[in-house]
């Protein structure tokens, strides 16, 4: 952990703001109210409201507006058959209003929740109660925790397993209403019991480390002890975006455990309880080389836990099936990469009563593949050279539907293929699309946009046939409809790649001018920004206020198969760099592009490609912004930079050359730095160090901060105020005249 002197920030504060010198400090920019339509939160398209499936898909709940009722709804016409939960007339207990819910496996009971306080970027503590719904009765859900985390219904909707306060995992059973605790080592700092810590919730998607089995005897879980986990503390001012008044006059401090890439990650063990006995056993996974347990969870037949694991390259998968009352362990599947192994491979599994199906892309494309419980390949269902991007499971018949990267990796369709292998498109060819199908596969709600569309949400049959519009964002399109520039696709050669990219030019564009151009990219392993969907930005704003703006998808990105993402396997941010500078270059060489005025931008990943290319040898970039940027895979969190570099102890070459702090003398054209105080994702102190190398080599940067900001600089406007910002600069340093 690094540590910052008062004089250091006295210094690196006194030197951004003699940078701004073109612009009067505090001076209010036109752009702020300008931009806000065309960036988080008002840019973004409605969507149907929240809803939840009845066991049988035929109805779904749905929060009314006032979050005083659950209201049921016919899937397919969308009439309102009931109040299902009406907090005016419930017994025992009275809320005002709800902020969620969760139903029970048979919908006979729900959990109420109110009065949300996030903990990190997916998890959260609230208090819940439980719903009976035939006597309407409402209680608590504990009677010794005010909040919960987690909570889990049993197959029986008889029992709620959640982690309370003091990081134990207690059972409610509803018939008896008594709580029962399952452990008693929890403590804060040290050990977690049955949800996940930070570097888990971040990097593996996963908050709830807990499972039922089917016959609702079990309760398996996941232990995290932490306790040799590096403490990483952060300060907590006012503010004046929802202000502390309690750290007026000092600030307080926020400390959580931490990982940086090489440190002790959380030691993770597999534990079940007997809910007859109430005694814990340890089950044991003989592999030493194990590091991670992503998740667990139960196949729905047999009572047989299914446990993937990593070992701490994340190049070995291996996943086993566990009796949880015998503690026996079996592998039953092992995969091994080159590189790494895809986590869509171990997050995205579904399990079926006598087979599991996942998305592996050892054939050099992510294809679906089934096996049996036992460890036996039994087929694989898709096959060609494209990405499958999502599996949704199958219906009665045997038919499975999933998301496709065709017919070219900037799209996604949705598709369905058959017992006898034929393979069906349910959703428009051409364009983005998603979908969310009921519990049987009876309908599935397909959301698609392209381009120059706007997202719209039809349920359709299981064939693809359009039963209703669920939401047209009629209102919403009309917001920007002729009013916006074309974004349009293209190719750029590089190092013999051909590199999608997209292009938005001014609306009163003129071949005849020459144009200032903003790079704006993302370039993280797997990502991909230049695709065919409705993404309303700042870049639209930018390109009416003079700018051509323009997108590439380096190597390393996503869509194209795992040969041109493993390229950048231990050497993140060498071929990216190369591919933005080439790009570059090859924009300038068109005759309506001001080519000593192309800068660069990006946010997190992207702040870090940007400053890579800022600070190559001979970058063309004439001004460059770079938000919440990684400045040194060292300070990053174990999991995602060791899985793409491995760690620094075994790649210290590659670390050291991959990092923007390490080639601060090469920056040669104006710099901006802005970054939120509270991110605990990519910590300030990455965005500090590299102005403190600045500093001690007499080289000057401007810098904007958000206080009690995260990652995302979200919030009481400050999302329009990053990109005005940025504006601003790009106008003074790209000698825009308007």
């Amino acid at each position: 952990m690094h540590s910052i002197s008062r004089k250091n920030i006295l210094c690196a504060a006194a030197m951004a703001v003699g940078a701004l010198s073109a612009t009067a400090a505090g001076a209010r920019s036109p752009y702020v109210s300008e931009i806000a339509p065309y960036v988080y939160p008002e840019n973004a398209p409605s969507a149907p409201s929240n809803f939840v499936y009845m066991p049988d898909g035929q109805s779904y709940l749905t929060l009314s507006a006032d979050h005083t009722a659950i209201v049921r709804y016919d899937t397919k016409t969308g009439k309102e058959i009931e109040t299902f939960v009406d907090l005016k007339k419930t017994r025992e207990t009275t809320l005002p209003d709800i902020e969620g819910f969760i139903t029970s496996a048979n919908a006979s009971q729900l959990l109420l929740y109110r009065n949300v306080t996030p903990i990190y970027r997916r998890s959260f503590t609230a208090e819940y109660y439980v719903y009976e719904v035939r006597s309407r009765l409402l209680r608590p859900l504990s009677d010794i925790h005010s909040v919960q985390r987690s909570p889990i219904f049993s197959p029986n909707s008889r029992m709620v397993a959640f982690v309370g306060t003091d990081n134990n995992i207690h059972i409610k059973k509803l018939d008896y209403k008594t709580e029962i605790a399952v452990t008693e080592d929890g403590r804060q700092g040290e050990i977690i019991n049955g949800v996940s810590d930070w570097t888990y919730e971040e990097e593996f998607s996963t908050t709830c480390s807990m499972a039922f089995s089917p016959d609702n005897q079990t309760l398996c879980f996941v232990k995290y002890n932490e306790s040799n986990v590096p403490t990483y503390t952060l300060p907590i001012y006012s503010g004046s975006c929802h202000p502390e008044e309690r750290y007026a006059m000092y600030p307080g401090v926020y400390s959580y455990k931490y990982p940086v890439a090489g440190e002790n990650n959380s030691r993770v063990t597999l534990h079940s309880y007997d809910v007859e006995t109430r005694k814990v056993k340890d089950i044991a996974l003989a592999d030493p080389n194990i590091e991670y347990i992503p998740n667990i969870h139960y196949a729905p037949a047999g009572g047989v836990l299914i446990v993937p694991t990593l070992n701490r390259d994340q190049n070995r998968l291996e996943i086993y099936s566990v009796n949880p009352k015998s503690t026996v362990v079996k592998s039953i599947y092992v995969e091994q990469s080159d590189a790494w192994i895809s986590p869509e491979t171990y997050e995205d599994i579904h399990y079926g009563d006598d087979r599991f199906t996942l998305l592996s892309d050892k054939s050099g494309y992510t294809h679906l593949y089934q096996y049996s419980y036992a460890g036996a390949e039994l087929k694989q269902l898709t096959s060609g050279d494209f990405d499958v991007t999502a599996y949704y499971g199958s219906d009665a018949l045997g038919n499975h539907y999933f998301q496709a990267a065709s017919p070219t990796p900037l799209n996604r369709t949705i598709k369905c293929i058959d017992k006898k292998g034929i393979v069906k498109t349910v959703s428009p060819e051409n364009g983005w699309s998603t979908a969310s199908f009921s519990p049987s596969k009876d309908f599935m709600i397909i959301c698609h946009s392209d381009a120059k569309t706007p997202p719209v949400h039809t349920l359709c049959n299981a064939a693809g046939k359009k039963l209703r519009v669920m939401e047209d964002n009629a209102a919403y399109r009309s917001r920007y409809e002729g009013r916006i520039p074309t974004k349009e696709f293209f190719t750029v050669e590089s190092d013999g790649y051909q590199l999608n990219a997209y292009m938005i030019k001014p609306l009163d564009f003129s071949e005849s001018k020459k144009y200032p151009v903003v790079m704006t990219q993302y370039s993280g392993p797997g990502s991909q920004s230049v695709v065919n969907r409705w993404q309303m930005d700042f870049d639209y704003f930018y390109a009416m206020k003079g700018y051509i703006v323009v997108c590439i998808d380096g190597r390393g990105t996503g869509g194209r198969g795992r040969k041109f993402t493993d390229l950048v396997y231990r050497q993140l941010g060498h071929y990216e760099t190369i591919d933005q500078i080439n790009a570059a270059n090859r924009i300038a060489s068109l005759p309506y592009v001001d080519k000593n005025n192309i800068g660069i931008c990006g946010w997190s990943y992207g702040g870090y490609e940007a400053l890579m290319c800022a600070t190559e040898t001979g970058s063309p970039f004439a001004a460059t912004v770079a938000i919440a940027p990684v400045t040194d895979w060292r300070y990053y969190d174990t999991v995602y930079a060791e899985r793409y570099m491995l760690t620094p102890r075994q790649n210290d070459e590659g670390y050291r050359l991959s990092a923007p702090i390490n080639r601060t003398t090469r920056l040669a054209c104006p710099l901006l730095l802005m970054y939120g105080t509270a991110d605990d994702n990519v910590h300030p102190a990455n965005t500090l160090e590299f102005v403190s190398r600045l500093q001690s080599q007499g080289l000057l940067c401007d810098m904007f901060v958000f206080p009690n900001m995260n990652h995302s600089i979200n919030g009481c406007n400050a999302r329009a105020v990053v990109y005005a910002k940025m504006l601003d600069f790009f106008d003074r340093n790209l000698k825009v005249k308007r």
